[in-house]
């Protein structure tokens, strides 16, 4: 794999896709890329699956003793945990303007559509959360030979950059922060017509819980004290931020019960619910813990109001 045709250490964040065809040009491509990092004294951090960690750690030999790695099928199973975790990275090892690096694979064949939405969502955000974070690289792999067409486009709009083995070069499809920061109004699929709708307001909030523990409860879902706290929140979120009611819909959709809250107030916040709370942060946590118990959430905001999509997988 070529150098970059930019010094990280010299601008604020690099933010790269790598494209590769083959396990040897994964291999060959992040190898070099960790052996550079590791001879530059910068700290790396690589978040992949168990077994292309594995395969990593055999050709580095003793060298993977200074990398810090992580399954991101821990890490990211629910995309919007995967910035928190990179900037805990940054804090611990990136202090003063420390040169670090990272690589992350968020994007795999498999996902399903919904998840695949939310990895892309997660990966323009990523240009926006360390868009001041200095002397940072990070590069994700993706593997062209089993995503589809689309994916990969939507990896040029997402990435400032695009590398494969041979070259580095700037995206020309890159959107730009300020189409990133946007609130995010990609359609959601309809609920079905069979989902079991109930308005609510500050007073009906005990009527939330009671109906997502019975419909979790009678979908076998595992965790269904998670699933019912988490859209409490959501839901008293809309009374506090959304006009003081919201509609409730729940449905189930193959392997996971759905359900989504939604209310006539806006979210601006592109980073609401990825990035740890403070403690004196006055809003905010709702989404957080959403995204810390459920497996997937999604956040939209259209002209007339927003809504909170959560999935809870059945057992």
């Amino acid at each position: 794999m070529m150098t970059a045709a930019v010094s990280h250490q010299d601008r604020a964040f690099v933010h790269e896709a790598f494209f590769y065809r083959s396990p040897h040009e994964f291999d060959s491509g992040l190898v070099a890329f960790i052996r550079a990092g590791i001879e530059a004294g910068e700290p790396t951090f690589v978040v992949l699956s168990a077994e292309k960690i594995e395969r990593l750690r055999a050709a580095l030999g003793e060298s993977a003793d200074d990398v810090i790695f992580a399954n991101m099928a821990e890490v990211g199973a629910n995309p919007a945990r995967i910035i928190a975790a990179w900037q805990e990275f940054v804090v611990e090892h990136g202090a003063g303007g420390q040169p670090i690096r990272g690589i992350g694979e968020p994007i795999w064949a498999g996902r399903s559509d919904p998840e695949l939405v939310e990895c892309h969502r997660h990966e323009s955000l990523l240009n926006l959360a360390f868009a001041d974070t200095p002397a940072f690289r990070l590069l994700c792999p993706y593997d062209v030979s089993a995503l589809a067409e689309d994916v990969v486009a939507e990896a040029r709009r997402t990435h400032p950059y695009l590398s494969d083995v041979d070259s580095m070069n700037a995206s020309e499809s890159y959107l730009g922060l300020d189409a990133i920061s946007a609130p995010f109004a990609e359609p959601l699929a309809d609920p079905p017509a069979s989902a079991d709708e109930l308005a609510f307001d500050g007073d009906s909030l005990l009527d939330v819980r009671a109906l997502v523990a019975e419909r979790a409860l009678a979908a076998n879902v595992a965790r269904t004290n998670s699933l019912v706290l988490s859209v409490n929140e959501i839901a008293t979120n809309s009374v506090r931020h959304g006009g003081g009611q919201g509609v409730l819909r729940v449905w189930e959709d193959g392997e996971a019960l759905i359900c989504q809250v939604e209310d006539r107030g806006r979210i601006e916040e592109p980073l609401v619910g990825r990035q740890r709370p403070v403690l004196d942060q006055p809003d905010g946590r709702g989404l957080w813990l959403a995204n810390q118990l459920c497996d997937l959430v999604q956040v939209r905001t259209f002209e007339n109001g927003s809504a909170v999509r959560v999935h809870m997988a059945r057992n």
